[in-house]
């Protein structure tokens, strides 16, 4: 899907360049090598080079698209900074494998990318939930006039129908995909459809949860965020990233900031650690990232709020053997 969205992109806008580092097939962008050869750029095994080369790109009025492996664009975090960020260039980072990678092992898990680039000024951070919502966040970068990231998960897409016509995002604008009043789960990128599958395990027994898929970790859609605590002051946030500095943390520096003291929150997320080889699945089962996990987390934490209207008590039973 971003392969094809590239050379789409492309068509239409000459300026548009793709920069990787060595994984043209990989990141899929071997079908805009073929197309536009004078445009494509593999700078090998070097991604501090291809981001202030992204940078000088941006400095002459191109509009680069950087595509690299989650976990390798760390090795690019002081060009990020200063280079990008710092001069406010529009470069557009495509982060390939975010989140739990599966059988390529621990270094290849990208779960920490939210933490890392939403604390540099000026960067715009999103990612989306499925392939309709990946090909208008890529609009949407293009239109910004400064940096941005997404990042998009290994695997195949959710399989969607396709849009008619894509249309930009506005900038930090969540979208509420269901609604409830008894808890509200927050979630972003490709745990957006585990939350929603966990709604529908909860609403068997009774609990209506409301589904956020926020789409933005930078900015942070304050404004819904807050409206909604107030109104249900049961939060969960879910993640693919280590939970510290991520998505709920920015969640919770906003409540923080509303002065909402009162609202119960629970960060659903990687631990503090390095996560193990293993397949996707298994690893979302393991870390409590996969629907039946997540509902049973918002059992216990309404429970613990003493919160579990209609519930039944084999709640945890009846669903342990779920899977999404």
């Amino acid at each position: 899907v971003f392969g094809e969205t590239m050379v789409e992109l492309a068509q239409k806008n000459e300026r548009v360049v793709a920069v990787t580092a060595a994984m043209p097939e990989g990141t899929g962008l071997s079908k805009f090598a073929q197309l536009y050869p004078d445009r494509f750029f593999d700078v090998g095994i070097a991604e501090q080079h291809a981001v202030t080369f992204a940078a000088g790109l941006a400095a002459e009025g191109f509009r680069p698209i950087v595509a690299i492996y989650s976990t390798f664009l760390q090795r690019a975090y002081d060009q990020i900074l200063h280079d990008v960020c710092l001069e406010r260039l529009p470069v557009i980072l495509a982060l390939d494998r975010g989140g739990l990678v599966g059988e390529d092992g621990a270094t290849h898990h990208g779960i920490f990318d939210y933490s890392y680039l939403r604390s540099l000024p000026h960067m715009v951070v999103m990612a989306p939930r499925d392939e309709n919502e990946l090909k208008r966040m890529m609009l949407t970068a293009l239109q910004h006039d400064g940096p941005v990231a997404f990042r998009y998960p290994r695997g195949p897409a959710v399989g969607c129908p396709p849009l008619s016509a894509v249309t930009p995002i506005r900038i930090g604008r969540a979208k509420v995909l269901k609604e409830g009043h008894d808890v509200v789960l927050m979630a972003i990128g490709a745990s957006v459809m585990e939350a929603l599958a966990a709604r529908g395990l909860l609403a068997d027994q009774g609990i209506q949860a409301t589904v956020v898929d926020c789409r933005f970790v930078k900015p942070l859609d304050v404004s819904l965020a807050v409206d909604l605590a107030r109104q249900i002051p049961r939060v969960l946030t879910i993640e693919e990233n280590v939970r510290q500095g991520g998505f709920g943390s920015a969640v919770l520096e906003a409540f923080n900031d509303a002065g909402l003291n009162s609202v119960a929150l629970e960060r659903i997320g990687l631990p503090d650690a390095f996560v193990e080889h293993g397949p996707q699945s298994l690893l979302r089962n393991l870390y409590g990232l996969n629907a039946a996990a997540i509902a049973r987390t918002a059992f216990r934490f309404l429970k613990q709020n003493d919160y579990v209207p209609n519930a039944g008590h084999s709640f945890h039973t009846r669903i342990a053997s779920v899977r999404p």
